[in-house]
């Protein structure tokens, strides 16, 4: 299904999903899993620790990010699409990054981490029908169907690989 079949989701998941061209589902994972093999390495590795303000995560604690909230998005999609009309909570994101230890690993390792997550998104992805996607659940307070959860998660990583060219790039020309 098209970014386009989506015929509603919370104002806030719009945030992500606005940055994934009107393409399939499927096409949208392909296009992501393919950025995460063309990153630039050496940009990244130069990048180091630095963030480009007091507080905010390094490139580790985003990538590892990135695979956190895959894991926890597709869970949730795999109980909305089995029609599990159970609420989720809310996770804290923060707490994640705090103590996940992205820092003490390599680079290479915590990005093919996100690689391996990402292939199993779309494994899970690909058994949906188009009337599994079309389920719906609750999370954090909020309805929203199977669909929007996964153009979310293609959204978030573009999201997340802007802000690295925005501001974390420009810090290794300062």
């Amino acid at each position: 299904m098209k970014k386009s079949d989506l015929s509603w989701a919370p104002g806030y998941f719009n945030t992500y999903i606005n940055k994934v061209p009107d393409v399939e589902l499927t096409e949208a994972f392909a296009q992501s899993i393919s950025e995460l093999h063309n990153l630039d390495m050496a940009k990244l590795r130069s990048l180091g620790d630095q963030v480009y303000a007091p507080g905010k995560w390094t490139v580790r604690d985003i990538i590892q990010h990135l695979s956190d909230c895959e894991r926890v998005f597709a869970y949730r999609a795999l109980r909305f699409a089995r029609n599990d009309k159970t609420p989720m909570p809310s996770f804290d994101e923060n707490l994640f990054a705090e103590t996940a230890g992205a820092n003490t690993r390599p680079l290479e390792q915590v990005l093919e981490e996100l690689k391996l997550v990402r292939a199993s998104t779309i494994a899970l992805f690909d058994t949906f029908s188009d009337e599994s996607l079309l389920r719906t659940g609750v999370m954090a307070g909020m309805e929203l169907p199977v669909l929007a959860l996964g153009f979310t998660l293609a959204g978030h990583q573009i999201h997340h690989f802007d802000i690295l060219v925005e501001r974390y790039f420009p810090l290794l020309n300062a």
